[in-house]
């Protein structure tokens, strides 16, 4: 194996130089002569205002004890010594570093936390083996440019300094996979962060940045980015292309709005706390199905759309000291483990329900559930006295939200004075749940080129036309709360669907049409009468990650549905089965799925 490479101005006395005695008063020899054995030392609260000359030139000068002990056994022979990697002398009081730092190449972690330090010496270029670097707590006001030439640097960390910028060659740590910067003075991020393509986690809380660089979106493999506590006032759409995001946190900023989150599938907690957000609408949740964790509280949200209970994977949800006056009764199907409630001016749920904890109001809310019509009554009813501005067609939703919206107008009949208004304008997302509906608008084909979401939930439809089935960009359905027991194999036409929500229906089978649709993520059937669902033809589903069979008729559970293996999210409560017993679902889909395996007949 090669050995790390060395510096080139290499002390030409190396070897025939003794340790200063002076230096054992600092660091005792047992330490120095252990860090030879073990290439490794730890300096750490030691009160140090300076590193001692000793520990730069280690691997450098003869030890003391070889002045002492002339007869060396195969334990103590010095020149045989480990080149220093690991150097700890964190906790001191340190105000500076020499350039003697490149006495020792061989470094692969430098962790100086904790110090007084201003700046770093230029050599730290030459720690061409440096893997880990920790400089946090300390009075940096700027980061020498050497830094870009520590190309093996898998993590930094700054945090708790006094940095206003980044420097440049920054992007050239094309290795770095840990970053962090928080709780410095940056009113910027650079755009040319985004060639930090091997980045994992980043940390920019509390800073004072006012916008991210729409580049941040190439940061490929970013699981963790933490932006608390700044001035963002907006985030940039292409953040919902980070594909890997798993963790966002963004609390304590000035958002007024929250962008969709169309690729951050993988996405497992979102924190919005503590910002200036006025409304959470369909686009902002339909994207989140694998969030455990949503972080609402201390906003200004006066209403939670019924879409919240797509998020069937939800466990913590947080929407403390709102504005909000009633809940949907959806949210009594999720499985959450908290739900936090305080501070908000709910009028539909008595205050000795919600001081029972959050089971108690879940309970309470699926108590409430109705098959036949909208969640809630709140909704405004067209009558001989219903006032032009509640029947009206929301114009400004089409020409800026890109929504046609006729909801909750309890109508049998979708006006076309509605469709008129699109008047040539792009509308991606259609609404028109909670109305008498009993079969789809024809006119609704006009839109086939453009619409993505359709939502006609809690209506009275008892079948599919096949106008819904010419709408080509289709992605995602909402049929929920309908009267229907069959899908048309038209809907086989709807090559970008990826989810559709059937749930409080008739279906006595999973519709065979929807095995023939393989772009589908999503399908949610809960609360029908399916007995059977065919595994074999749903393996063959490569993107399905959720099903939700809840609350049907299934007997059984095939074993070898255990070979979906794609599947994130399986919901089988509320089922007749014996098998596999309620212990078994408690532990996940994970669980359940190892389970079914383990039952396929050999």
């Amino acid at each position: 194996m090669s050995r790390p490479k060395r510096s080139s101005d290499r002390d030409t006395r190396a070897g025939f130089r003794t340790e200063g005695r002076d230096c054992t008063t600092a660091v005792p020899q047992g330490l120095l002569k252990a860090a030879r054995k073990s290439g490794q030392l730890n300096l750490s609260g030691r009160n140090l205002s300076e590193v001692p000359q000793c520990v730069w030139r280690i691997n450098l000068d003869v030890p003391e004890e070889a002045n002492q002990n002339l007869s060396f056994g195969a334990t103590e022979r010095w020149w045989e010594q480990t080149e220093l990697t690991k150097l700890i002398i964190s906790n001191n009081k340190l105000e500076s570093l020499t350039d003697d730092l490149r006495f020792l190449p061989a470094l692969t972690v430098l962790d100086i936390h904790d110090n007084q330090l201003t700046s770093l010496p230029s050599a730290i270029r030459e720690l061409e083996n440096l893997q880990k670097l920790n400089v946090s707590h300390n009075k940096l006001k700027m980061v020498p440019e050497e830094i870009a030439h520590l190309r093996n640097l898998k993590s930094l960390y700054l945090q708790h300094n006094e940095l206003t910028c980044i420097p440049e060659g920054f992007e050239q740590l094309f290795n770095l996979e840990d970053l962090d910067l928080s709780s410095n003075c940056l009113t910027t991020v650079p755009a040319v962060f985004s060639s930090l393509t091997s980045l994992v986690r980043l940390n920019l809380s509390s800073n004072q940045l006012k916008s991210l660089p729409a580049e941040i979106c190439g940061m490929k493999r970013l699981k963790h980015l933490d932006c608390n506590s700044n001035l963002l006032e907006t985030i940039p759409s292409e953040l919902a292309d980070m594909e890997s995001l798993e963790l966002l946190y963004l609390r304590r900023n000035k958002l007024r709005s929250l962008p969709e989150f169309s690729s951050c599938r993988l996405l497992k907690e979102l924190h919005v706390g503590e910002n200036q957000i006025e409304t959470l609408g369909t686009e902002h949740l339909k994207h989140l199905t694998s969030v455990l964790v949503l972080d609402l509280r201390d906003n200004k949200l006066k209403s939670i759309p019924d879409e919240i209970a797509l998020l069937q994977s939800l466990e913590r949800l947080d929407l403390s000291n709102n504005d909000i006056s009633s809940l949907p009764y959806l949210l009594g199907n999720l499985h959450l483990k908290f739900l936090a409630l305080d501070g908000n001016p709910l009028r539909t749920i008595r205050r000795e329900i919600i001081n029972k904890g959050t089971q108690e109001v879940l309970k309470y809310l699926r108590s409430k559930i109705r098959d036949d019509g909208p969640i809630q009554s709140d909704s405004v009813t067209e009558t001989a006295m219903t006032l032009p501005s509640e029947s009206r067609v929301n114009v400004h939703a089409i020409t800026t939200l890109k929504i046609l919206d006729y909801s909750a107008k309890q109508t049998a009949l979708i006006p076309d004075e509605v469709f008129d208004a699109v008047k040539g304008s792009i509308v991606t997302s259609v609404n028109f749940s909670k109305n008498q509906l009993c079969e789809i608008p024809k006119r609704i084909v006009e839109l086939k080129e453009m619409v993505s979401d359709v939502n006609l939930s809690f209506n009275k439809l008892s079948f599919i036309s096949s106008e819904l089935c010419m709408l080509q960009k289709l992605t995602f359905l909402d049929l929920r709360n309908n009267f229907l027991n069959s899908l048309p194999e038209e809907m086989e036409s709807l090559i970008k669907l990826q989810m559709i929500n059937l749930s409080f229906n008739r279906f006595k089978i999973l519709p065979e049409v929807l095995y023939r649709i393989p772009t589908l993520e999503t399908i949610l059937i809960s609360n029908n009468q399916v007995g059977s669902v065919d595994p074999q033809r749903m393996r063959m589903m490569e993107n399905l990650t959720t099903l939700d069979l809840q609350n049907n008729d299934l007997l059984q559970i095939p074993p070898e549905l255990g070979n979906c293996v794609n599947l994130r999210t399986l919901l089988l409560d509320g089922n007749p089965f014996r098998v596999p017993r309620a212990a078994i679902l408690m532990k996940g889909t994970a669980a359940i799925l190892e389970y079914l395996r383990d039952r396929i007949p050999a």
